[in-house]
């Protein structure tokens, strides 16, 4: 035990040091260890278990989403969480027999079941407040997280579908290594300082260079397709994981707050690690089911 008369002679102790950020915003080293545990178990699953991709995306959207109501209802806003926990899980699970048919009509059942679920949320005798606000979000949420997830779940079922998810990872992964390098060494021109600041055009560009390149190797050595189906393919992964992280970010905005979770060290909760991923995986989907 430390000598307690001691102490009191010393003065005021001296606040511990804050542990610092990188110049992007992160603490980079927990960063990099949480995003290499998550990248190794992904690839072991894809190579070992395919299919064990499945309950692995359907637990993260019941995860992500519970975190993004969660920040909401502290706003103030009332979300059925019930049918969207359900309803997401049939978004994911019934991609399996009915393919995209499956999670487009779960969708559209999860959305009428939410919005008669906050019809009468205050009971027969009385008229929902904000009602035509928190079922717009709640449709929002709905597509937002478990139906775009449900997409990259159907990545997984052709015959070559473990490669086929992580062409998606690939190339998510290094545009965004691209655009923290390049936005750490060179960014000078913030592209929309008003939703996040930290973003800048010299990181795009660094994250079109590094996720197009990644995208045309998956696609040569992974898939065994023509290698110019990267370039498409990784276009797409770019502008949609950067809108995608600035959707995020107005979100956050909106609510005042800086993440949505506390899950992931160095990344904050899951929802601010899959922010890029979920629409890119739609991406994915379109451009591989068209081209590959």
């Amino acid at each position: 035990m430390a000598d307690t008369d001691t102490a009191s002679t010393d003065g005021p102790e001296t606040p511990a040091p804050k542990k610092k950020a990188g110049r992007a915003g992160r603490n980079l080293p927990a960063a990099i260890g949480v995003g290499a545990f998550l990248g190794f178990g992904v690839i072991a699953i894809l190579v070992f278990a395919p299919l064990g991709w499945v309950p692995v995306v359907a637990v993260a959207m019941a995860v992500a989403t519970h975190e993004v109501v969660k920040r909401l209802r502290t706003a103030g806003y009332s979300i059925p969480i019930v049918p969207l926990l359900v309803g997401g899980q049939a978004m994911v699970w019934l991609t399996w027999p009915f393919g995209p048919a499956g999670a487009l009509g779960a969708f559209g059942a999860t959305v009428v079941v939410c919005m008669i679920w906050r019809l009468l949320s205050g009971g027969m005798k009385n008229a929902p407040v904000n009602y035509l606000r928190d079922v717009t979000t709640t449709i929002f949420l709905a597509a937002w997280i478990p139906l775009f997830g449900a997409f990259g779940v159907l990545l997984v079922y052709p015959e070559d579908g473990r490669w086929r998810v992580l062409c998606l990872m690939l190339g998510v992964v290094f545009s965004d290594i691209g655009g923290y390098a390049a936005g750490v060494l060179f960014g000078k021109h913030p592209m929309v300082p008003a939703i996040s600041p930290k973003k800048s055009w010299e990181g795009f560009a660094g994250s079109l260079i590094f996720g197009t390149a990644a995208s045309v190797l998956a696609v040569a050595f992974l898939l065994e397709k023509p290698a110019w189906v990267g370039i498409p393919l990784g276009l797409m992964l770019v502008v949609t994981g950067t809108l995608g992280d600035l959707i995020e970010s107005q979100v956050k905005r909106d609510l005042g707050i800086k993440d949505m979770g506390t899950l992931l060290p160095g990344h904050g909760g899951l929802m601010d690690r899959l922010d890029s991923v979920l629409p890119s995986a739609v991406a994915t989907w379109v451009v591989l089911t068209l081209l590959a």
